[in-house]
């Protein structure tokens, strides 16, 4: 054998070495482990098991919602004022207290940022039970404070929607030149829920 393919047949050997050494490596690390580290069989997964937790006042909270129904009647109750005011160009946005939208209604040419002042001026009304227009003013001094909290917006625009006296969900405004004029436009999608529970309660009776 020459020089040259004792070289190449080097070489080989080596590279069919080193490859063994490789699936070796390989398969050590995805061989399944038992429990007595035999490697012949995966270990069994552990059950777990499902709690069914019944509802009582120690574990659980009831919460209250405003429906689809009602939260699409309010926004478009709300937007229908401020077209006959004249500002078609805002949206409104219905929020649970968490700040989850349950309905939301963008007027022609509203502005894109006027969906996140709505959204924003529904939850800081659902979240402190006050119209924004009131917590406004309790926005004071320069250091940090309760307009800083994230996701809310301490301007006038936004009416809580309580149930029982909790606030369980708010309606916001966003556009309007001035924000009373977005809140008065939100209290009229809030008085649509209202009339609306009233009426309902009233045919039950």
């Amino acid at each position: 054998m020459n020089k040259s393919a004792k070289i190449t047949t080097t070489a080989v050997a080596g590279a069919l070495l080193l490859t063994g050494a490789l699936t070796a490596a390989v398969n050590a690390v995805d061989t399944p482990v038992t429990a007595a580290g035999t490697g012949s069989a995966p270990m069994a997964a552990a059950a777990v098991s499902v709690v069914d937790i019944q509802p009582a006042p120690e574990t659980t909270v009831a919460q209250n919602r405003i429906t689809a129904t009602a939260s699409a009647a309010a926004v478009q109750a709300a937007l229908s004022r401020c077209v006959s005011d004249n500002l078609p160009f805002v949206t409104v946005a219905l929020v649970d207290r968490f700040g989850t939208v349950q309905a939301l209604l963008r007027g022609d040419n509203a502005a894109e940022h006027t969906i996140e002042a709505a959204q924003q001026k529904a939850y800081t009304a659902a979240a402190f039970g006050a119209p924004t227009s009131e917590l406004s003013q309790r926005v004071t001094g320069s250091g940090p404070g309760i307009a800083d909290l994230p996701g809310t917006l301490f301007l006038a625009g936004g009416v809580p929607l309580k149930v029982d006296g909790v606030s369980v969900a708010g309606i916001g405004v966003g556009g309007a030149p001035d924000g009373m004029l977005d809140e008065s436009c939100a209290a009229a999608g809030a008085e649509t829920i209202a009339g609306a529970a009233a009426g309902a309660n009233s045919i039950e009776k």
